[in-house]
């Protein structure tokens, strides 16, 4: 991914260099190999091939000869390489055995097992059995909908399958998306009542949290967790040695070869160790401040403060060595140890003003056993006498066993004492009870005097008994086990023969303890018996103990050696050359020099009492040299490039992290960080170097693909930045030009490194995960711009990098967004995948298809984008809308391509501005930006072209509808009316649903179609009157008249029309109406109105006709006229004959039965309520004054019978009727009604008088004459 540099390919040959000195110290004089190349090293994708001007000179082609050197070269490489671990693990065990900087941390955040493909693809197929029904899972449609959004989008992605690869995505990551998702869509629902949103989103996450299980057995575990399972527990010692023998490639057997020769369960040695390194430091330092070879740092004055920081860091170890506490015999110790460990004294070795120990420092507690098991050879006592034993530590309490037999005297009783001195005597008396009446004492049978050591046999023996001179026991044996226990700061004790110039100043034997006191103060202490305070004491801090040739004039001791220091010389001796050894080891652990005594050959030969033992030890020795383990057990610390070492060791631990079961994200587990950091401290690597190399790790990984936190690159960036800008982040204030210089390599390169992540910030950091990354990553390019620690960088710096990153990853997002659909088999379009003659080639309709799908996948990528990086950008929101504009920007070039190649007058591209707008519109940051105004200037002529030709096919429609109408009903008109209402509709609701974001255009649009709607509806009603009035021409003026169903169609799509002018013709309540608009707008209703009117009238004035007729019948009955006479005299005769008809009753009942029968049409097939109680109220009161003026007309005369019982009948039966139908009393009691309703009672009353009434039909208010049919 990133080029290599010059710069690196120096700092690798320097690896090589380094190797070869670390090895030639470590192996002496044997001749170091080159180093090996790096395990497991990583190539970055473009690294390996080199890149540039600045390769290494090439090689000859291979011939055969170098063929054949090639394998002793690889193996000898591999040697190298095994050696290095080898050391650099004998170094780590060390650190592990005897910790005394650091410790496991338990503040880590805990890591969780990371996922890898095998489980995605599981995952997958779980969550695609839920959705295909095949679990036992109850969802409901919210859930199912949720959960194949998450599967569709995120488990199926790429970018996941990625992140899985690289190994830094856990189930937590699966879940918190999941629930980020859910969180969303639960919140849009409505709410419930008794059922809270908190209650459905825990219901869903148990539900996705059974799905991901599947059907596994919960019970099933395994039965010993493997060790890259427990790493991030704190680790006991054997799992840290597990650990490291794995990271560093180490078998169990050299393992086990290790951990014998450096005696790592010994915490003296160790500690032993530990001292000598120091010591081995001082003196390096002091070496380096006589010779004056420095590094090479960035001022000369740093030289000096250089060797005192190496002085200081030393004496810093051994405080933190002194403060470790040493178990002692006695509660006073630890105190003890407390009070000195505040002094500074041991810090200088050899200063000769060092406080003394007295000698009650040096008081020891030991604990001894004694247990009497029997008594042999007792013969002077009756077998029926009873026996015991006493038992004593002179000075101590007396304990007495239990009473035997003396024929079987045997015990087993133990007892326990406690002393404080190195050389106790016991005393053991056999008593057998006195019989005599006047004895006061029991009387004694014998005695023994012991005097163990420490060293003593703890198992039981046979002591010979002091007797009386008179007994007869001479023979008497007592069968004891006496166990001292040595105290743990007792290093080591016997006896030897001594001469000093201080103290011991007379040879002669001793009995020696070695006592520690604190971890750097030991001291040789002589004891007589029965003390408990040691006779002379010598500290041996300072001293130098070695192994010597016998001195002839001293007599006693056989194997020599001596402990020097200035001004002073110890000689001892002991009596077999084992005890000599053990004597020596022991001296030489505690006085901490550098120096390791050998003995001398031909002495190894003298043993004349533990031969067996040492050729048994040399055996062991022998062991260790031929599997080569020698060389580095003995290899001198001091001596090493732990720089080096430590780099190796930190690049194969951070390899191991990587590849355990845990997403670490590059974080170590804590016995890992632990393990580094007594490593760093105890072996003096600089912090600085630590963090150069550690950032020089994460960065390989993270270009090879691993997913690294960026807050750990933050943290040793920050560190490394500190330091070299003198701030001290640990105390060290000098800086080396090496430190300096690859500090601003690797700030150049971590620069790259985060500007290429930002530019890749969809696919490094998918989904948001890991979570808070890419903030996080922003935060430290802020760092890295920094010139230095205390300057910040100005804002628009930063910003302008970010810019410039956001710019490519709209171009890498976009192009990876073509060949993605370009994998989906969806897209030939587009210029990033296909070339001309295959964009050539697809038709208009494929093209749109292709972009539109197209822009689905590009909103779908802002969606995401904004979802779940926009809080990273949240400083930018601007630069986030700017990629977005650039990101449409290439869009643009397609999408053109698209739309030029459709065909003219084609409205298949409109669903593309939809789906576009729709987007853009509802971001505040891109609407009516740059590509939202381009869409606007390509899609305004379509618009505008669309509107006209709809205009002019919706005028076309309406003149043809109208001259082929057959006025049959359809819904709520006719079927051009519902044709035109439902164009104008639908071409209203296409533009609303255009959403234009530009309003000025927007609401010339809305006007225009108004305008429209309003033209169109006022052709509909002009049309539609006309055709009323001619049918109603046609219609017939009897009382057969019946309204066709037609006219109540006619009727209808007036009162349709009425309704859609509201709707269709009236602007947005929200916009101001112009008073030419309102005007226009009023027209409409108005001509509605005044049509619907007029109609009504015409059809009042028809049905008053039929009346009309109905009363010109009734005119022939007119009194004095020639025809009533006629009709008169002829119903009369022809009555005394047969029956006859009454006069004007059929008339009246067919005149009721036409209005009847025009009610219920009317009222069944017109739509609209209000337009049918107006035309009843005007029918009504229509006919009731034609009927008044025709009475009127006939004051002078008197009303025939037969014109007066149709004319009640006819009034009463109206009146009834249009009374039923709902018109309101005021319009039937009007004045025309009363008139007519006086005349007629009158006429009524007349009729009674001269013609004897008229057959049960009156004017009074009753309904029960008879209804003739």
């Amino acid at each position: 991914m990133l080029d290599p540099s010059s710069s690196e390919e120096e700092s690798d040959e320097g690896l090589e260099e380094e190797s070869r000195d670390v090895l030639a110290a470590a192996g002496g004089s044997q001749r170091a190999p080159p180093a090996p190349a790096r395990e497991g090293r990583r190539e970055a994708p473009g690294r390996a091939g080199g890149g540039g001007g600045a390769a290494r000179p090439g090689s000859p082609s291979p011939s055969v000869l170098s063929e054949g050197r090639d394998e002793p070269e690889r193996q000898l490489d591999e040697e190298q390489e095994r050696r290095i671990r080898l050391q650099l693990y004998v170094f780590v065990v060390r650190c592990i055995a005897y910790p005394f900087n650091a410790k496991q941390p338990t503040d880590m955040a805990r890591r969780q097992q990371k996922l890898n493909k095998q489980q995605l693809q599981l995952l997958k197929e779980r969550f695609q059995a839920f959705l295909n029904g095949e679990t036992q899972i109850v969802a409901d449609e919210a859930f199912c909908n949720a959960v194949r959004s998450y599967y569709e989008v995120f488990l199926k992605s790429d970018r996941v399958a990625r992140m899985v690869q690289s190994g830094g995505c856990s189930a937590n990551d699966f879940r918190e998306v999941f629930k980020k998702n859910i969180e969303k869509r639960v919140r849009s629902l409505p709410e419930i009542d008794g059922l809270s949103k908190e209650t459905v989103l825990s219901s869903w996450i148990a539900k996705y949290d059974a799905i991901y299980r599947g059907e596994e057995d919960l019970c099933k575990q395994p039965n010993r967790m493997a060790l890259s399972a427990v790493s991030e527990l704190i680790l006991s010692k054997e799992q840290l040695y597990e650990m490291f023998q794995q990271i560093l490639g180490i078998k169990k057997l050299e393992h086990q070869l290790l951990y014998n020769a450096c005696q790592l369960d010994n915490a003296d040695e160790q500690a032993a160790q530990i001292r000598r390194e120091l010591d081995g430091r001082l003196q390096l330092a002091e070496k380096m401040a006589k010779e004056r070879k420095f590094p090479k740092f960035i001022a000369k004055e740093m030289e000096n403060m250089y060797i005192e920081e190496l002085r200081s860091s030393v004496n810093l170890l051994m405080a933190n060595l002194e403060s470790l506490p040493v178990s002692k015999g006695g509660p006073e110790f630890k105190l003890q140890k407390l009070k000195r460990s505040q002094n500074s004294a041991f810090l200088d070795i050899g200063d000769e003003n060092e406080i003394q120990l007295s000698k009650s420092d040096v008081v020891l507690s030991f604990t001894l056993e004694i247990v009497i098991m029997e008594v042999q050879g007792l013969k002077s006592v009756a077998p029926n006498r009873i026996v015991y034993c006493t038992m004593e530590v002179e000075g101590g309490e007396k304990l007495q066993t239990d009473q035997a037999e003396a024929s079987r005297p045997q015990w087993g009783t133990q007892g326990d004492f406690t002393t404080t001195h190195p050389r106790p005597v016991v005393k053991v008396k056999l008593f057998t009870e006195s019989t005599g009446v006047l004895a006061l004492e029991d009387k004694e049978l014998g005695r023994v005097i012991l005097y163990p050591t420490s060293n003593s046999s703890k198992s039981a023996e046979l002591h010979r008994m002091m007797v009386p001179k008179s007994s007869q026991d001479s023979d008497l044996k007592i069968k004891l086990a006496v166990r001292m226990d040595k105290p743990p700061h007792m290093k080591h004790s016997g006896y030897l023969y001594a001469l000093g110039q201080k103290v011991w100043k007379r040879w002669k034997k001793r009995y020696f303890v070695l006592v520690q006191v604190s971890q750097y103060t030991f001291a040789m202490c002589s004891y007589r018996e029965k003390k408990s305070e040691p006779q002379e004491l010598m500290q041996l801090e300072g001293y130098t103990v070695d192994y010597t040739d016998p001195h002839p004039g001293l007599q006693g001791g056989q194997m020599f050696f001596n402990a020097v220091k200035e001004g002073d010389t110890v000689i001892f001796a002991s009596d077999d050359e084992q005890d000599r050894i053990l004597w020596v080891q022991a001296m030489y652990r505690a006085t901490g020099q550098s120096y390791k005594p050998v003995p001398a050959i031909q002495t190894q030969k003298v043993n004349p009492k533990g031969g067996t033992l040492h050729a048994g030890a040399q055996l062991h020795a022998d062991r260790f040299q031929k599997h080569g383990m020698d060389e580095f057990i003995s290899a001198s610390p001091c001596k090493l490039d732990h720089a080096f070492l430590f780099r190796i060791l930190q690049r194969q631990t951070l390899d191991h992290r990587l590849n355990d079961s845990y997403s670490c994200l590059g974080w170590f587990s804590p016995g890992q960080v632990f393990v580094l950091d007594e490593y760093c401290a105890r072996y003096g690597v600089r912090g600085c170097h630590r963090h150069l190399c550690y950032l020089t790790e994460l960065m390989e990984h993270s270009e090879s693909g691993a997913v690294v936190d960026p807050t750990l690159l933050h943290y040793s960036f920050a560190f490394c930045a500190s330091h070299v800008h003198g701030s001290r982040p640990d105390g060290i204030g000098t800086v080396s030009m090496e430190e300096k210089d690859r500090f601003e390599e690797i700030k150049e390169r971590l620069s790259f490194l985060l500007e290429n992540q930002i530019s890749h910030f969809r696919y490094c950091f998918p989904f948001g995960r890991p979570e808070g990354a890419l903030k996080a990553t922003l935060s430290l390019l802020e760092r890295v711009l920094m010139k230095d620690i205390a300057t910040p960088i100005p804002a628009e710096e930063v910003k302008k990098v970010v810019r410039k990153c956001l710019e490519k990853a709209a171009l890498i997002n976009y192009t990876r967004l073509t060949e993605y659909a370009k994998i989906e088999g969806q897209v030939t379009l587009f210029c990033f995948v296909f070339d001309t003659e295959t964009m050539s080639q697809a038709s208009p309709a494929r093209k749109l298809e292709d972009v539109l799908h197209l822009a689905e996948l590009c909103i779908e990528v802002l969606q995401q984008n904004e979802e779940h990086h926009a809080e990273a950008f949240a400083w930018w929101p601007d630069l986030l809308a700017e990629h977005a504009e650039k990101f449409w920007a290439l869009f643009t070039v397609d999408m053109d391509t698209a739309l030029e190649a459709q065909p003219q007058d084609s409205w298949d591209s409109f669903p593309l501005f939809q789906l576009l707008n729709n987007f853009l519109r509802n971001d505040t940051l891109l609407c009516n930006g740059k590509f939202h105004k381009h869409l606007q200037e390509i899609f305004v002529p379509l618009v505008v072209r669309y509107v006209d030709l709809m205009e002019s096919s919706i005028a076309q429609s309406i003149h043809r509808g109208f001259e082929q109408e057959t006025w049959q009903p359809v819904n709520n008109g006719s079927a051009t009316s519902e044709d035109l209402f439902w164009k104008l509709d639908a071409l209203q609701m296409f533009v609303f649903d255009l959403h234009w974001p530009e309003q000025e255009f927007a609401h010339h649009l809305e006007q225009r179609l108004k305008l429209m709607a309003s033209d169109m509806i006022e052709a509909c009603v002009k049309r539609t009157r006309t055709a009323f009035e001619l049918k109603l021409q046609k219609a017939s003026k009897t009382t057969d008249l019946r309204i066709p169903a037609s006219v109540c169609t006619m009727l209808n799509v007036l009162v349709d029309a009425k309704k859609q002018s509201t709707k269709l013709c009236a602007l947005d309540g929200g916009q101001e109406l112009g008073s030419q608009w309102q005007q226009y707008h009023s027209k409409i209703d108005d001509l509605i109105d005044s049509t619907v009117k007029e109609i009504i009238s015409m059809l009042v004035s028809k049905f008053v006709a039929v009346l009309e007729g109905v009363l010109s019948k009734l005119s022939r009955y007119d009194e004095g006229t020639f025809f009533s006479s006629i009709l008169s005299f002829t119903v009369k005769a022809a009555a005394k004959y047969v029956d006859v008809p009454k006069p004007g009753m059929d008339l009246a009942d067919t005149y009721i039965m036409f209005v009847r029968q025009n009610q219920d049409i009317l009222r069944e097939k017109v739509n609209e309520e209000m337009y049918i109680e107006k035309l009843f109220d005007q029918w009504y009161s229509s006919s009731m004054k034609v009927i008044c003026v025709w009475l009127a007309d006939r004051l002078d005369l008197q009303l025939h019978i037969y014109q007066l019982k149709t004319l009640i009948k006819i009034v009463k039966k109206t009146y009834r009727d249009f009374r039923l139908q709902g018109v309101l009393e005021g319009t039937l009691n009007s004045k025309t009604y009363d008139t007519l309703h006086r005349r007629l009672t009158v006429e009524e009353a007349t009729a009674s008088v001269s013609e004897g009434g008229l057959q049960g039909i009156t004017m009074k208010d009753s309904d029960e004459e008879e209804e003739e049919g």
